[in-house]
């Protein structure tokens, strides 16, 4: 070092190594700055010392702080999981409990579809009316009509004020972003509408008015569609059943499947919840679902008292009363009943079961909320079939308290385990039981028992009056229902009276593979 340094000792390396010198704060040559060389060297071999302690220090010091990190990881390796226990999310899942990375979801990648592009007639906006399944078929029906007239759906607005009184919104039930990115190639679907035309609905300035009922798409076209072109945003404040079931173009049926099939999927929460009432079901064997249709709110609205005693017929009379959009008030229960028009009682829906010949160890999973009558009315079924469950009987109070008081909520997690049964039984043919029938015709004409209510309940009279053995009723419900298990067949056409013809959302045809036709694509 010294001797590199002392290397090119002429005039002019001196003179630089004086101005050097200098530069640094050192001023060691002496006099007028000329002096011999070994004036020179000395001057040096001081500036040389400090820079070797510099030079030395820093790499002492790197050495020691690159120490302590590798220490410090291994530690942390050591002891990290321990120290953040109950913090996943503070160290790596390659590291955690197997149980701690079997709860991350990693949802799977989609492949948007491409977006449809096309001159926008307005915008649409909805509200639906009625129960979670009232509302899925209507909302089905919304995409439909906005695809036809080429508007722009925004996300419907779900029922806040009947009988239910459930506060959620379309995101609290449905994956809301699923729902708009797999319609993309069909319509345009906005969670709201441009602040421009918001301004222009609170001013009043949209149109809105409820459709007519078992509308074919001409109204659609004739009515609606003029009315968005004027006011640019139209408001269809009633939804149920305002689209036909029949004589409508093939396009229009497959995409209200499509949506009812694919896009209307459960949010994450509530899937994975049904999810787990499944595999309970299923670590116990087969499983039946009845969706026994029983409530207070059916009974008052049906006016079906039969097996009521005289204060349960009033209560449920002065409930009928209390709600004017429930019409028909003066209501004869036992003319109803021999009709085929109440829900099986439970004391009904036993013998129903038993006659049929179902298994009296298999589990039956009640569909259905808090039963009127409570025990009293349960005795009979639950002495027949003593494995009953529901899903609060299933899963912990802490599991459920998120879906408390969203009845909503709680019919769709009912709404999976039905799909996923090995036997689905309504005892009642409402919104429900008609839309998880054509979901599981869907899904492979999946057993599906519709008990013909009208025989049914002509058959137990007579037993129990005596006049009808057990085995010849027996024998008849068997035989009446055959045809009555979910089988493919052709929706029942009744022109100009639509209520009294299939429902297309119980069997849409023109979706399914029909046993006797070759096979094709339902996309």
């Amino acid at each position: 070092m010294l001797r590199w340094l002392g290397k090119g000792s002429d005039k002019k390396g001196d003179h630089c190594d004086n101005e050097e010198m200098e530069v640094m704060g050192f001023n060691v040559l002496g006099g007028d700055g000329g002096g011999g060389g070994g004036e020179v060297v000395k001057s040096k071999r001081l500036i040389i010392r400090p820079k070797i302690k510099v030079w030395m220090a820093r790499a002492i010091t790197t050495v020691i702080l690159w120490t302590c990190v590798v220490q410090l990881m291994a530690l942390g390796e050591l002891w990290g999981p321990k120290l953040l226990k109950g913090m996943p999310y503070c160290f790596n899942h390659i590291d955690a409990p197997k149980s701690l990375v079997a709860k991350v979801y990693v949802p799977p990648k989609i492949v948007l579809p491409p977006k449809r592009i096309y001159k926008n007639n307005g915008y649409l906006m909805v509200s639906c009316n009625g129960g979670l399944n009232q509302m899925r078929a209507a909302i089905c029906d919304m995409v439909a009509i906005a695809r036809h007239l080429n508007a722009t759906l925004i996300v419907p607005e779900l029922d806040k004020s009947s009988f239910w009184a459930d506060p959620s919104e379309f995101q609290d039930i449905f994956d809301v972003d699923n729902f708009i990115a797999s319609l993309r190639d069909e319509v345009r679907i906005l969670k709201q509408l441009p602040p421009n035309l918001e301004r222009r609905v609170e001013l009043g300035l949209s149109y809105t008015l409820p459709p007519i009922s078992w509308s074919d798409i001409s109204y659609y076209e004739k009515q609606i569609l003029p009315l968005l072109r004027k006011h640019k945003v139209v408001h269809l404040n009633r939804t149920d059943a305002r689209l036909a079931n029949n004589g409508l173009p093939p396009e229009i049926q497959k995409l209200r499947c499509r949506v009812n099939f694919n896009a209307l999927r459960f949010t994450s929460q509530i899937e994975e919840l049904g999810r787990r009432i499944v595999r309970i079901l299923r670590e116990n064997g087969p499983f039946l679902v009845l969706h026994l249709r029983y409530e207070m709110d059916m009974l008052a609205f049906s006016g079906c008292t039969h097996g009521c005693d005289s204060w349960e017929v009033e209560e449920l009379t002065r409930m009928r009363y209390a709600y004017p959009w429930w019409k028909e008030k003066v209501i004869n229960s036992e003319i109803k009943r021999q009709e085929g028009l109440c829900p099986l009682t439970p004391e009904e829906t036993a013998l129903t079961l038993t006659a049929l010949g179902i298994d009296q160890s298999v589990q039956i999973y009640i569909a259905a909320g808090e039963i009127y009558g409570g025990k009293r009315r349960m005795s009979s079924l639950l002495e027949a079939f003593p494995n009953l469950v529901r899903k609060e009987t299933l899963l912990e109070p802490s599991d459920l308290m998120y879906f408390q008081n969203h009845s909503s909520q709680m019919a769709a997690l009912d709404y999976l385990v039905s799909l996923e049964s090995d036997i689905f039984i309504p005892t009642y043919d409402g919104n429900m039981a008609k839309v998880v029938e054509g979901h599981r015709r869907f899904l492979g004409f999946k057993k599906t028992i519709i008990p013909d209510r009208r025989l049914l309940v002509r058959l137990i009279d007579k037993y129990a009056s005596g006049s009808l053995s057990w085995d010849d009723f027996s024998l008849v419900v068997k035989k009446s229902h055959v045809s009555r298990m979910g089988n493919p067949k052709r929706r029942v056409v009744i022109p100009d009276r639509p209520k009294e013809e299939d429902y297309f959302y119980a069997n849409p045809q023109e979706c399914l593979q029909l046993l006797d036709e070759p096979f094709r694509s339902t996309s």
